[in-house]
């Protein structure tokens, strides 16, 4: 609780002891009269002075002024009671929406609690803290156990293993070492670590990582602007309402101006519009707050809305359906073993750092021994030639083959082919495929099951490749041999066969999408950690590589929105309804107090749900 707070609570506590004092004590007119006065000065002279301040700055009409209006007339009318009651439960409802957003706040700035205090540098033979902005590129800062990285880098020396649970929401460690890179706001766990510092702080992960969260409230959301207009018209239309119920019909029935009064005051009490102008924002901000508890990160509640209302799925195929590494995954040897074809393949690639060559190399696990290999020839759009222990290979493609007069029995596999020849005879093939990534089917399940109508997959890859991707997925629709420029054409046809009020989402690693993020209505960068162009480029960033993170955000934003409609539709049903009766002289001050008070923490406790997503998590993985 907040100094802030707890001063309020105070006032209130003993606002609440004048207050049942002057109720049950029956005491002498003067007396009573007196001890509600004070009880009102105590309880509500910021209120007023609030009210007050506002008015001079031309900010006429808001629920300052109209429970300034409401309480002072009471009190004038002889109504002391409930005009103290009035500020007294306003009050409350203050106190409970305060201490509400602090806690959504505090749990978030727990979750993000990412930004380093200091970053430990060499300088003269002694080990210092500086703050992490006066490091610059190129310099080594050293990390101990136990501490945060303070800044984006390489590991020139050390092992360990990473705790990245803040950005990505996964508790899983990660193990690091030399050559690798590492990103600030991880905590390193077990090892010493020496980190060659690649970005200054003010680039690096963590300070884009908090600068999103600490902007993402100055993007609304279509219902949020709504309401903050609504607001603006709405309260100064009830005011002149209620001065229209003061005056009108005493003049039109002769009846007492008091009685007309007092309606009007309870009028405007009823009409306060606290629930909607802080309970809409607070749903936004619990959904944004329970995204980011899960290593989602939404730039806004207008992305958070129109998550909540995608329906069309399109996904790029490497790296974000696939590892976007390749692996060996068939081997087909003529006229010699496995194992004899494998180490023929990975010597005559070892000169190359080609995925295709890496993954060959990977796949042979051996050390290479270069004083076997001679007279590399690179043939370009073709493969390469090699003599291997005295053997002339040839390792490529069909080109290749032909070219060289080899005969060769194609291969009708799925994936990349790289075919062999030793001393002009055909030798066998390896096929490479990029491997599926090991939780994408179940993600593609989790989207169907949470209404998502069609998933799309765009790829540069052949058809042959796609087609058994998209199969082995489950996916509704597939296109092959894309261009970028063709990806952005065919999200544009999506985008044109889309129904009216149904949003279309592109899932992208990122890196080489940013034109189709930023055309599609929502952006998602899959598989971000540490990349600069998912963080600027996406609306949503998933900061870790689970694609299962996609439907669990779309379940999220639609419960935010199903929230804020249900506090919506609540409050104005609520408001309608006494404001009625309040006019008609049914409902008095008291009726009055729920109508605003009760309603506000209703509807403030209901926001709260958004924040809390344990529920939705269990449901994403069964």
């Amino acid at each position: 609780m907040t100094r802030k707070q707890r001063h309020l609570l105070t006032r209130i506590i003993v606002a609440a002891v004048l207050f049942l004092a002057g109720s049950l004590l029956h005491l002498p007119e003067l007396a009573e009269m007196a001890v509600f006065l004070v009880c009102y000065v105590v309880v509500g002279w910021d209120i007023v002075w609030k009210a007050i301040t506002n008015i001079l700055h031309g900010q006429v009409f808001d629920e300052n002024f109209l429970m300034t209006i409401a309480t002072i007339g009471a009190l004038i009318l002889g109504e002391h009671s409930e005009g103290v009651a009035v500020m007294l439960f306003y009050q409350v409802g203050e106190w409970f929406q305060s201490y509400a957003v602090s806690k959504s706040r505090k749990s978030i700035a727990s979750l993000m609690d990412i930004r380093p205090d200091y970053a430990n540098i060499e300088r003269d033979g002694k080990l210092v803290q500086v703050d992490p902005d006066e490091v610059q590129i190129g310099e080594t800062i050293v990390v101990k156990p136990g501490e945060r990285i303070p800044l984006d880098g390489t590991i020139l020396k050390g092992f360990s293993t990473l705790d990245t649970s803040a950005l990505t929401g996964e508790s899983m460690p990660r193990e690091v070492e030399p050559g690798m890179e590492v990103i600030s706001g991880c905590i390193n766990q077990n090892g010493l670590l020496r980190v060659r510092v690649t970005k200054e702080f003010g680039e690096s992960t963590v300070a884009k990582i908090l600068d999103l969260v600490e902007n993402a409230s100055d993007k609304k959301g279509r219902i949020e602007n709504f309401i903050t207009r609504f607001a603006r018209y709405y309260t100064p239309v009830v005011v002149f309402a209620a001065l229209a119920l003061a005056i009108l019909p005493p003049l039109i029935t002769q009846q007492p101006f008091s009685t007309w009064i007092y309606r009007a005051l309870t009028f405007l009490v009823i009409s306060c519009p606290c629930a909607l102008v802080i309970s809409i924002p607070l749903s936004f901000f619990g959904g944004i707050g329970g995204a980011s508890k899960i290593g989602v990160l939404v730039k806004g509640s207008n992305y958070l809305e129109a998550l909540a209302n995608t329906e069309v799925v399109v996904f790029d195929k490497t790296g974000t359906l696939t590892k976007g590494s390749f692996a060996v995954s068939e081997i087909h040897p003529v006229g010699m073993e496995e194992a004899q074809l494998l180490e023929l393949a990975a010597y005559a690639e070892d000169y190359s750092n080609h995925p295709i060559s890496l993954s060959i190399k990977n796949a042979y696990g051996e050390k290479i021994d270069n004083s076997r290999v001679s007279d590399v020839q690179e043939i370009a759009g073709h493969g390469v030639q090699a003599v291997i222990d005295g053997k002339t290979i040839l390792a490529g493609n069909t080109k290749l083959m032909e070219k060289a007069h080899i005969k060769y029995t194609p291969s009708s596999a799925v994936g990349t082919v790289v075919y062999l020849a030793c001393d002009g005879k055909y030798a066998g093939c390896i096929i490479i495929e990029d491997e599926i990534k090991a939780d994408a089917p179940a993600a593609i399940k989790l989207l169907k099951s949470a209404g998502i109508r069609k998933t799309v997959m765009l790829t540069g890859d052949a058809q042959p490749v796609a087609q058994a991707v998209a199969q082995q997925l489950g996916l509704d629709e597939y296109h092959a041999g894309l261009l970028p420029g063709d990806k952005v054409d065919q999200i544009e046809k999506l985008l044109a066969a889309k129904q009216p009020k149904e949003n279309l989402a592109f899932v992208g690693d990122g890196i080489n999408d940013a034109p189709v993020l930023s055309r599609a209505d929502v952006g998602i960068a899959m598989g971000a950690l540490g990349s600069d162009a998912a963080i600027e480029a996406a609306d949503v960033v998933l900061m870790d590589d689970d694609p299962a993170k996609i439907a669990l955000a779309m379940r999220i934003a639609r419960r935010t929105l199903r929230i804020v409609h249900q506090n919506i539709v609540f409050a104005l049903g609520i408001k309608a309804l006494c404001l009625l009766l309040g006019a008609l002289g049914i409902a008095g001050m008291w009726a009055a107090i729920f109508a605003d008070v009760g309603v506000m923490v209703i509807a403030v406790l209901n926001a709260t749900r958004a924040l809390y997503t344990k529920d939705l998590v269990r449901k994403s993985h069964p």
